[in-house]
């Protein structure tokens, strides 16, 4: 499976780039829509959900807490729907499964829709390692399509639709990520005694690392095994080390800015 993906500057832009992506032979359920979730009146006129929470299924839901299942209508009619709560990222409306199993909440969402098989199914083979990614763009108020295709002709094929219509690849939006943190982390890594002009890349590999939804909350040393073994030799460098420790504390500084910030300021900074 080839995976592809697609930010746009709102829902109704990614349901019709899905809808696209179902015309050229991906399957409905091989694709997801994540979207920042509003009011819920405003919800409501895209997709109308009912409160299914059932008895544990916040803690259930690991990394978010609540959540209402429904289904999507429209050019996505059909498809279920997770009403999730992401720490760091507000909440999250995401369309289809394969969106709720890579926010963390696939296990409560499957189990509530469709029961263990369908669990199974949609966690094996999600692509994890960018969703510190799909979280930035949330935070900014931007809708994520991700789609899994058969071949890589149908892939590059739908990649080349995707930018037609408008939308930005999941690489230009790590490196606009990465712009906006680099002088601060440059100033950081030089204050420590580094050179950042040469160790840049191994410190943005350990700091990408440690946003790995696997690795939250862990330090350098709990997750050494898991570190060498996916990255060897550089997991052992002091530049990826101290990038290791940067992205730890991003992560920990993003989820503790966004409790304290009012509910006013979170919906203009997601519209930012």
């Amino acid at each position: 499976m080839e995976s592809v993906v697609g930010i746009f500057n709102s829902l109704p832009d990614a349901k019709r780039a899905a809808a696209m992506l179902q015309s050229m032979g991906i399957a409905q359920d091989k694709m997801t829509v994540l979207a920042p979730h509003g009011p819920e009146h405003e919800i409501e006129d895209h997709v109308p959900t009912s409160d299914t929470e059932q008895p544990g299924m916040g803690s259930a839901l690991g990394g978010t807490v609540g959540a209402a299942l429904g289904a999507a209508t429209g050019a996505t009619a059909g498809a279920a729907v997770a009403s999730l709560l992401v720490p760091g990222v507000g909440p999250v409306l995401a369309i289809g499964l394969i969106g709720a199993a890579l926010l963390g909440a696939g296990g409560a969402a499957a189990g509530a829709a469709a029961g263990e098989a369908m669990e199974t199914a949609i966690t094996e083979g999600v692509p994890r390692d960018e969703v510190y990614v799909y979280e930035d763009a949330l935070r900014r108020g931007r809708s994520v399509l991700i789609a899994f295709a058969d071949s890589e002709e149908i892939a590059e094929n739908a990649r080349a639709e995707l930018a037609r219509a408008g939308a930005e690849s999941v690489d230009a939006a790590r490196e606009e990520w990465w712009i906006g943190l680099r002088d601060a982390e440059q100033e950081h890594y030089t204050n420590q005694g580094g050179d950042f002009s040469l160790d840049e890349a191994k410190y943005r590999l350990g700091f990408e690392a440690a946003l790995h939804p696997d690795r939250r909350g862990k330090p350098g040393e709990a997750a050494a095994v898991n570190l060498q073994q996916r990255y060897g030799a550089d997991a052992s460098s002091p530049a990826f080390q101290s990038g290791y420790d940067r992205g730890q504390h991003y992560h920990v500084l993003i989820v503790e800015t966004y409790k304290t910030l009012p509910r006013n300021e979170k919906s203009s900074k997601r519209a930012a």
